[in-house]
C-alpha cells in the first residue's frame, strides 16, 4: 500500500515538467474597490497561448523563457500588456474606459459555480444564491440547491437535519473557513447557530474530501465562509418578519481602524413567541425560541509582507421551549401535568488564522489557524434529561510549496485536536453520567499535480494517533479528466472515521417514550467500536450549449461502504438500540443536474436524486427509515434591468418532490398506533421576490411550502404523551403548512 501511495504522489512529476504563471484580474469599480474579472482574455503577445479567467478571476498560463509581454483584455476595460521577467503570480486591474460611445458587456457570475479544473467534486454557493430564499441561519442556506436534503428531524424541536449522499449530517465534515465547527455536542442544534447574513459563500464537496480539514470526513465537506470586515459593506441591515410570527434582524458594523487593521460587529437576533397548533393535536407546530449571536471579528492585513490574518470572538444563547400548548414550565417542568421540552444553549469561542506568503517566492505559504470553543447544553424532553458541555481545541499548521514547477504542488502539515465531554442523562432505561475526553495528533500531506490542459489530481494520506482510536492511516485520492472541450470525468475515493456521539447526534429520540438500550461491545466509546467508511465517486460535467444559450449537465454516482458503524434501531416501536453493525451498511446515492440559461437572466435548474441506503438490522437488512428513494428538483431564477445600475426585480421559484419513505416498523403498536410502511410523496413549492430599489435598499416578499402541505398526525399517541407509544420521530413532511415572510435589507 505504502508503495501504491508513494507512486500516487510522484508519478506525474517523474513524466512532466513545464513552468506556468498564474494570476487574478480584477476590475476597478466607482467605490474604488476591486472586483474579481471572470471571463477576462490573458495570452502571451504574438502567439496563440491564452486562458480566460473563471468565475474567481483567476487563470494560468504555460511558460517560457520568450514570452516577454502578457496582454489581458476585456470588453469595455483597457486592453493592457504586462512585461514578465519571471515566474511569480500575477495580481492585475484592470480599468474601464471612460469613451462616452464605448459598449461595456458586462458578464453575470453563477450563483452557484461549478469548477471544470479541480479535482475534487467540488461547487461554490456564493452570496447571490444564499440571497434567493430567505437564509436566515446556515441549515437553511440549501433550499435552492439539489445536492444538500434538509428536513425537519422531529415533530416538536423544530430542528433541521440536513443529509448529503443519503447520510445525515455527523458523516459530513462541517467547518467555518475550514475549521471544523458543526460536531459532536452542536451536531444537532449548531447549523442554526450561524446566521445565513454572515456567510459569504459555501463549498461543497461530495465524497471523500481533503486530508488537511481531518480525518472524520465520511460523505463530503461543507465549507462556510465568513464575510470579511475589509470587504462587507461599512454598515448592513436585514430584517425578517414570518406570517408565523417570527423576527429576525441581523446588523453588522464594520470600521477600518488603521491602513492595515479592519473590524467587524456583527448582531444577530431571532425571536418567535407565538403558539400555532394546526393540525389540533394539542402540541406546537414549531417550537418557542430565542437567539442573541454576537461576533466580533478583526482582519489583519499586509501585502508587503504577505500577510493576513483573522480574530473571531462568538457568543450564542439559544432557548428553545416545545410541547403541548397546555405546558408552562415553571408549573410543569419534569412532571405529567403536561409534555414540554425546553433547550437552552450557550456557546463561546475563540478563533485565529495567519497566512503568510513569501513575498520572494509566492508559491510558499504557511498558515496557522486555532479555534477553542466551549458549548453548554441544558435541557429536558417530557421526563428525560439530557445535559451536555463540551470544551474543544483544534489547532493546525500547514505549509504549500510545489515540487520542480508550479505544476507539482504540494501541502503538509500538522493538526491536533481536544474534545471533553461532560454528559448527563436521566432517561428509561439510562441513568448516568458519561465523561470522557479524546485528543488526537495527526499530521498529513497532500500532492496535488495539474498540467493545465487534461489531467488534475489530488492525492493525500495521513496518520494520527488518537487515545481512544489508536493510531491509523487516511488516504484520499481524488482524480480529474478532461477528454474534450468543457468536459471534467472525476473519480474520488477515501477512507473517514470518527467516535459517534450517539446521544447528541440522536437527541429527537429523547422526545418519545421509547427505552435506550447500548449493547456494550467493550468499545472505546460508550461501549462502541469507532465508525470507518470508505467512499468511492465518479462523476461527469459536460458544458454545452442548448438553442444558442449556456447549459452543463452533471451525473454522478457515490457509495459508501461502512467498515463498521454504530446502528441507530428503531425498528423496535419501544425501544432504541445502539450496537455494532453485524453486517452490511452502505448508500448508494445517483444524481443528473442539469443548468441551462433559457434566456437573457433566465436559469432554470433541474435534477433527479436516487438513494439506496441499507443498513443491517437486528431484524434484517432494510432500508434506512424516512430516505426517499427518488427525489425531483426544479429551481427557475429571472432577474430584469441587469444593465443598469440600481432598480431591479429578481424572482426565484424551487420545486421539491419527495418519494415514498420508510417508516420504521410499527407492527408491534396497538393498531391505533400503527403507521403504514411507507409515507405517501411529498411536494412542495417555495418563491421569493426580491425588489432591489437602490445598491443600498432592497425588499423581499417569500413564501414555503405554498402549497399548504400538511403531515397529518405528526405526533404519534399526542392525546397520551406519557403513555408507552408516544413518538414525535416519525416526521416525513411539513408540519405548519404554508409560511409568507417579508424583509428588507440596507446596505451601506
Amino acid at each position: 500500500m505504502k508503495h501504491i501511495m508513494y507512486l500516487l504522489f510522484l508519478w506525474p512529476a517523474i513524466l512532466l515538467s513545464q513552468e506556468k504563471i498564474e494570476g487574478v484580474i480584477l476590475e476597478a469599480n466607482n467605490e474604488n474597490k476591486t472586483l474579481v474579472l471572470p471571463g477576462a482574455n490573458v495570452y502571451w503577445l504574438h502567439t496563440t497561448v491564452g486562458a480566460v479567467t473563471d468565475i474567481d478571476g483567476k487563470f494560468s498560463l504555460p511558460y517560457k523563457t520568450e514570452y516577454k509581454k502578457m496582454v489581458v483584455s476585456y470588453v469595455g476595460f483597457k486592453t493592457d500588456t504586462i512585461t514578465i521577467n519571471k515566474v511569480k503570480p500575477i495580481r492585475h486591474t484592470l480599468q474601464p474606459t471612460d469613451n462616452l460611445d464605448a459598449v461595456t458587456v458586462k458578464v453575470r457570475k453563477q450563483a452557484t459555480a461549478k469548477s471544470y479544473m479541480k479535482a475534487a467534486n467540488t461547487f461554490t454557493v456564493t452570496h447571490d444564491e444564499l440571497l434567493r430564499a430567505a437564509c436566515c441561519n446556515l441549515a437553511e442556506s440549501f433550499e435552492t440547491n439539489p445536492s444538500i436534503d434538509v428536513n425537519f428531524s422531529d415533530a416538536v424541536t423544530g430542528t433541521r437535519q440536513i443529509k448529503m449522499l443519503g447520510l445525515t449530517s455527523p458523516y459530513i465534515l462541517i467547518a467555518t473557513e475550514n475549521i471544523p465547527s458543526i460536531r459532536g455536542a452542536s451536531q444537532a442544534f449548531g447549523l442554526s447557530f450561524i446566521p445565513g447574513t454572515w456567510v459569504e459563500s459555501i463549498q461543497i464537496t461530495k465524497g471523500a474530501g481533503s486530508v488537511t480539514n481531518g480525518f472524520e470526513s465520511i460523505a463530503g465537506q461543507i465549507n462556510a465562509e465568513l464575510v470579511k470586515p475589509a470587504t462587507d459593506n461599512k454598515y448592513f441591515v436585514n430584517f425578517y418578519a414570518g406570517s408565523n410570527e417570527r423576527f429576525e434582524i441581523n446588523t453588522h458594523i464594520n470600521t477600518k481602524v488603521s491602513e492595515k487593521w479592519d473590524t467587524g460587529l456583527y448582531l444577530h437576533g431571532n425571536s418567535h413567541q407565538a403558539e400555532h397548533d394546526v393540525n389540533n393535536d394539542g402540541f406546537l407546530d414549531m417550537p418557542k425560541y430565542n437567539q442573541i449571536n454576537v461576533m466580533n471579528r478583526w482582519q489583519y492585513t499586509n501585502p508587503e509582507k504577505g500577510l493576513v490574518s483573522f480574530i473571531n470572538l462568538k457568543f450564542l444563547n439559544d432557548e428553545k421551549q416545545a410541547g403541548q400548548v397546555a405546558f408552562v414550565p415553571q408549573t410543569d417542568k419534569l412532571t405529567t401535568n403536561a409534555w414540554g421540552s425546553e433547550i437552552d444553549t450557550q456557546r463561546y469561542e475563540i478563533s485565529g488564522k495567519l497566512g503568510y506568503v513569501n513575498p520572494e517566492i509566492p508559491y510558499q505559504s504557511i498558515g496557522v489557524q486555532t479555534a477553542f470553543s466551549n458549548h453548554k447544553q441544558e435541557s429536558y424532553f417530557g421526563l428525560n434529561q439530557y445535559n451536555i458541555t463540551q470544551n474543544s481545541l483544534y489547532t493546525s499548521a500547514i505549509y504549500n510549496s510545489i515540487i520542480s514547477d508550479s505544476r507539482h504542488k504540494i501541502k503538509t502539515g500538522l493538526s491536533y485536536t481536544y474534545d471533553h465531554y461532560d454528559e448527563f442523562l436521566d432517561a428509561k432505561n439510562l441513568d448516568s453520567d458519561y465523561e470522557r475526553t479524546e485528543h488526537a495528533i495527526g499530521a498529513f500531506f497532500e500532492y496535488n499535480f495539474d498540467n493545465l490542459d487534461k489531467l488534475n489530481l489530488t492525492a493525500g494520506i495521513r496518520i494520527d494517533h488518537h487515545n481512544l482510536l489508536g493510531t491509523f492511516i487516511t488516504p484520499r485520492f481524488h482524480a480529474k479528466y478532461t477528454p474534450w472541450e468543457k468536459s471534467a470525468i472525476r473519480m474520488s475515493f477515501g477512507r473517514g472515521k470518527r467516535s459517534a456521539n450517539i446521544f447528541a447526534e440522536n437527541q429527537n429520540m429523547f422526545a418519545t417514550s421509547r427505552t435506550f438500550n447500548i449493547q456494550n461491545s467493550n468499545g472505546a466509546i460508550y461501549g462502541l467500536d469507532p465508525e470507518i467508511a470508505w467512499n468511492y465517486g465518479v462523476s461527469y460535467l459536460q458544458g454545452f450549449n442548448l438553442f444558442g444559450r449556456k447549459a452543463d449537465i452533471t451525473i454522478d454516482f457515490y457509495k459508501t461502504d461502512f467498515t463498521n458503524q454504530v446502528v441507530v434501531d428503531y425498528e423496535n416501536p419501544l425501544e432504541v438500540n445502539f450496537y455494532n453493525l453485524k453486517g452490511k451498511s452502505f448508500a448508494n446515492s445517483f444524481q443528473t443536474e442539469l443548468n441551462y440559461n433559457v434566456f437573457n437572466h433566465f436559469d432554470l435548474r433541474l435534477a433527479y436524486k436516487y438513494y439506496e441506503v441499507k443498513t443491517q438490522y437486528e431484524s434484517g437488512l432494510l432500508d434506512k427509515p424516512l430516505v426517499p428513494k427518488h427525489r425531483l428538483f426544479g429551481n427557475v431564477s429571472y432577474e430584469t434591468n441587469l444593465q443598469e445600475q440600481g432598480q431591479q426585480w429578481k424572482f426565484n421559484a424551487t420545486y421539491n418532490w419527495l418519494g415514498e419513505q420508510r417508516f420504521s416498523s410499527t407492527a408491534s403498536n396497538p393498531v391505533a398506533y400503527q403507521l403504514p410502511e411507507y409515507t405517501p410523496t411529498v411536494a412542495t413549492l417555495n418563491a421569493q421576490i426580491t425588489r432591489v430599489f437602490s445598491p443600498t435598499f432592497e425588499l423581499y416578499l417569500g413564501g414555503e411550502n405554498i402549497t399548504n402541505v400538511r403531515q397529518p398526525n405528526p405526533v404519534l399517541s399526542a392525546n397520551d404523551p406519557f403513555g408507552a407509544n408516544f413518538d414525535t420521530t416519525f416526521v416525513y413532511g411539513p408540519i405548519f403548512g404554508s409560511l409568507y415572510y417579508a424583509g428588507f435589507r440596507i446596505k451601506l
